[in-house]
């Protein structure tokens, strides 16, 4: 996306998105994608839970 700019500390690692809010009202399902890709990317190290201990988790917390 053109009016999407990733500002970056001295060692290139990617640290803010800037977005053109014209091109959210424009286009907010291709915004959302690099969100989701940006959230997915920084908690890929995050040690993963299987599905069925995530709905026990959530069941204990009353969330279920």
């Amino acid at each position: 996306m053109k009016s999407t700019i990733f500002l970056k500390d001295k060692n290139k690692d990617r640290e803010i998105m800037q977005i053109d809010l014209a091109a959210l009202a424009k286009h907010p399902e291709e915004v959302e994608d690099i969100v989701d890709i940006l959230i997915a990317e920084s908690r890929r190290n995050e040690k993963s839970i299987s599905f069925e201990k995530a709905k026990e988790i959530l069941k204990a917390k009353g969330k279920l």
